[in-house]
């Protein structure tokens, strides 16, 4: 799968076992997975939601939904602050039609927590970035 770095944005291919490993860009040397958000596709979602070791948390938005421009910056800061300890996925939920119905997403933003492949918690709407972070630190070690 391809998978782009969060830092630099160069495009990484990574095979789906290696996402145990906390690979690093290899344009940037950033650390691939950690530290900002993952533009998740239908190509990548999976394979990072089964394969990794620390939960992954996915906003599932939209470019026009006000809402989730608003909410973007606490979700962007909330992948710094739990770095290591969380992945953090965005899926533009009008280019991936498809994870959007696979997950049942009604409304938007859809927070949807998942550990090792599985929905563990759920949450629609905004927050602010403290209540976001609160909410994460529920189900992060």
């Amino acid at each position: 799968m391809i998978v782009q770095c969060p830092h630099c944005h160069a495009g990484n291919r990574l095979e789906a076992e290696r996402i145990k490993d906390a690979p690093n860009c290899g344009a940037c040397h950033q650390p691939l997975l950690f530290g900002a958000p993952i533009t998740a596709t239908a190509e990548n979602f999976a394979s990072i939601v089964k394969q990794s070791k620390v939960p992954v948390v996915v906003d599932f938005w939209a470019t026009w939904c006000g809402p989730c421009q608003s909410f973007a910056p606490a979700f962007a800061s909330a992948a710094q602050h739990f770095s290591g300890k969380a992945i953090f996925l965005k899926v533009d939920t009008d280019a991936e039609q498809t994870l959007a119905a696979e997950h049942k997403i009604r409304s938007i933003p859809t927070l949807i927590a998942f550990d090792r492949g599985q929905p563990i918690e759920r949450l629609n709407g905004a927050m602010s970035a403290g209540q976001f972070k609160a909410w994460v630190m529920g189900f992060v070690d």
